[in-house]
């Protein structure tokens, strides 16, 4: 086999869905790594605006381009995951952008432990507002607990992980059905039986581009959360009989109960109201819980009259400067 021929290192695979305007920067972070053995499989998802005629303009034979009709982030991904050639796979988003060492840091973390699945660094989030940018880098997370600290929640974003391709095949990929929670549910998969390592280092960026979420998104993130909790007990029953009912339950309904609150005290009332709605279904909470928890049960303009009422209240309680 020919060296051009012989298949990269490390395989990138990007889902592109109307990203025209972020391409220059996402891929320009891939053609600036400072380790070059890698190919960029970007796969327009049905765009209707220049994705597709920007990836194809593009020179570098290491880029290659595919296109389909829309069909979601994950079965995108999935479709990448089948063109990938390489030992190991990256994911990046169309907006978001790596480190120029990103790559050369975290395969040398692989190739350093050869019983690794994956490893995983630290990121920073871009374009927030209030001092919530900070860079952060996880702890190391290969100890007893690992199992139940990967359970309760997505520990790293997508783009902060390189991961062995054999691995994400053996877990069969992505999960069309979710919308949210698709990478912490493969992630649950792929780390919990196998080794991982950190790499202690801020090396992916993501990037806000001052677009909020939709109400029904956060409920949607919550629910689809739940969701992938349920379907990793189902296919891994001993993590349940390891961690005791009790504890799965503070760690699934109990975490639906937590991001609930998170909506309620921002007053985005539909996803509390859906969220919490699950949870009474569930029979969880204390009884202070399902007194916040009970008024969801009321036609939303009742609910919203009953907060401004008890809004009101305590602003007259202050006491005068």
């Amino acid at each position: 086999m020919s060296t051009r021929e012989r298949p990269p290192t490390v395989s990138i695979v990007m889902p592109c869905y109307n990203a025209a305007a972020h391409l220059a920067t996402s891929v320009g972070s891939v053609l600036a790594q400072r380790f070059d053995d890698w190919e960029l499989i970007a796969i327009d998802d049905g765009s209707r605006d220049t994705t597709l005629a920007w990836l194809e303009s593009q020179t570098d034979p290491r880029i290659r381009v595919h296109s389909q009709p829309n069909q979601g982030v994950s079965a995108t991904r999935n479709a990448g995951l089948q063109l990938a050639r390489g030992r190991y796979l990256a994911f990046l988003d169309a907006d978001d952008t790596w480190a120029p060492d990103y790559l050369q840091r975290m395969a040398a973390a692989l190739d350093a432990h050869p019983g690794a699945v994956l490893a995983y660094c630290g990121w920073q989030n871009l374009g927030l507002s209030g001092g919530r940018g900070a860079p952060f880098v996880p702890p190391d997370y290969e100890t007893p607990d690992k199992a139940e600290t990967l359970f309760a929640g997505c520990r790293w974003p997508i783009h902060a992980a390189l991961t062995r391709r054999d691995a994400l095949l053996a877990a069969g990929g992505f999960e069309p059905t979710l919308k949210n929670a698709e990478d912490y549910h493969l992630w649950l998969k792929v780390a919990i039986p196998a080794p991982i390592v950190r790499v202690p280092e801020v090396l992916a960026f993501y990037h806000f581009h001052g677009r909020e979420q939709a109400s029904g998104n956060h409920a949607r993130a919550a629910l689809h959360h739940w969701h992938a909790q349920l379907h990793y007990l189902k296919i891994n029953p001993a993590l349940q009989t390891r961690l005791g009912g009790r504890r799965i339950r503070e760690l699934t309904a109990g975490e639906l109960l937590r991001r609930g609150y998170l909506r309620y005290w921002a007053r985005d009332l539909p996803a509390a109201r859906t969220i919490f709605r699950k949870v009474m279904r569930l029979g969880y909470g204390t009884l202070r819980d399902w007194k916040y928890m009970l008024p969801s049960l009321l036609p939303l303009k009742m609910h919203r009259m009953l907060l401004d009422r008890i809004d009101g209240s305590r602003s007259h309680s202050q006491p005068n400067p």
